[in-house]
């Protein structure tokens, strides 16, 4: 089994597991742990190839060349299964950005271990698809984000954190928050941010969510310029047992811009059940 950084905060009598979107680490949820870790108990985990799982593999005589051409080279399903062999048996999942889509994953593959799936700024399909009429990302800006990465990797992080920040009321500030969250950790390589991109260009799970049966929240930033709201009533109607929740004046990282009120809609939801 290949191991991945966990830490367990918390005390409640529900698992709650936590994963973040590219680029970054488990450490993005600091914002809100405080506030959450009263209720439930928080699982923040570093994706395969991301943070501290980097050393985690490390520790098992692996080189490091080793581990980024094994998650330079991983699909979805792959990065999925990994996660479910570092999660409690039964939990809830709540994944932003890419980790929604693994989130997502997960509650196909193992719809009994998922007690419940929220999905944060994510998409089942990430790429605009317009002969389809879907919003999203641009095949084309996807595919220079791949380039600008092998040129100059500090710069291109750091302009996609800034694209996810901006229409937030305090977009400096939220985007100064991701970077250090950058900083905090080992950086992923580039075959793995590269591997990330590929993922979200090249997956589509709409289809797939339909036949879900747990309970399901969706939450959206108004102003969100990668995961556009014009999709939600879309997925209203594709997903009718989800449920969707705006967050006006949020972007691409709700959770930082509007703690309270995210972490309010997360304990509802979850002590609901």
């Amino acid at each position: 089994m290949s191991s991945l950084y966990c830490q367990t905060l918390g005390s409640g009598d529900t698992d709650l597991v936590l994963l973040h979107g590219w680029g970054l680490n488990a450490e993005v949820w600091r914002c809100i742990t405080d506030r959450l870790s009263s209720h439930f108990r928080l699982h923040l985990i570093d994706l395969p190839g991301y943070g501290r799982s980097q050393q985690s593999i490390a520790q098992q005589s692996i080189t490091q060349r080793s581990v980024d051409k094994q998650y330079g080279a991983m699909s979805l399903e792959e990065m999925t299964e990994i996660v479910l062999q570092n999660t409690p048996k039964q939990a809830v999942w709540l994944g932003w950005s890419m980790g929604g889509m693994i989130a997502s994953k997960a509650a196909l593959i193992a719809p009994e271990r998922v007690h419940a799936l929220i999905t944060v700024a994510s998409s089942p399909c990430f790429t605009e698809r317009p002969d389809e009429g879907w919003f999203g990302i641009k095949a084309s800006v996807l595919r220079g984000f791949e380039k600008q990465l092998s040129i100059d990797f500090q710069q291109t992080v750091s302009r996609f954190l800034a694209l996810q920040t901006l229409g937030s009321p305090d977009a400096r500030a939220d985007a100064k928050k991701l970077n250090e969250v950058i900083l905090s950790c080992p950086a992923p390589s580039v075959e793995v941010l590269n591997n990330g991109l590929q993922m979200l260009a090249e997956n589509d799970l709409r289809a797939d969510l339909t036949h879900l049966n747990m309970p399901f929240l969706r939450i959206y930033g108004s102003q969100d310029g990668l995961v556009p709201r014009k999709i939600v009533p879309k997925l209203d109607v594709l997903l009718p047992n989800s449920q969707s929740l705006i967050i006006n004046h949020a972007a691409h990282a709700p959770f930082i811009s509007h703690s309270v009120l995210f972490c309010q809609e997360i304990i509802s939801f979850i002590t609901d059940r």
